[in-house]
């Protein structure tokens, strides 16, 4: 009996673990993947003198790049664009805050992320 205790806790403590390693991944990798998508559009806009129609248009990405096709959303508009992150590493992660200073300068006019 007391082995299954034991079993059982373990397996708690791994879980509750997990659970803040998947959170802090997605978390990283959400933040990494937004302002990896953010870099390759304001560059497109700089070589281009506009923002792209898709992420399809972007060119000369790495080989790690493309993963923020899966991980955003980009809708162009008139005036700049919107991009919301809908996924980190496995999932889309609970809370990313940017300081105000962040969005200075973008042409991203919204966004799910503060």
């Amino acid at each position: 009996m007391e082995k299954l205790i034991y079993i059982m806790m373990l397996s708690i403590i791994i879980n509750i673990g997990c659970g803040q390693f998947k959170e802090q991944a997605n978390t990283q990798f959400g933040d990494q993947h937004f302002k990896t998508a953010i870099a390759l559009i304001e560059l497109h806009k700089v070589r281009y003198n506009s923002y792209p129609e898709s992420l399809s248009e972007l060119k000369y990405l790495g080989k790690w790049d493309i993963i923020v096709f899966n991980s955003v959303k980009y809708t162009k508009l008139k005036n700049g664009y919107n991009l919301d992150l809908i996924k980190g590493w496995i999932g889309k992660p609970k809370k990313i805050e940017y300081p105000q200073d962040f969005w200075n300068g973008l042409g991203l006019k919204n966004s799910n992320l503060k």
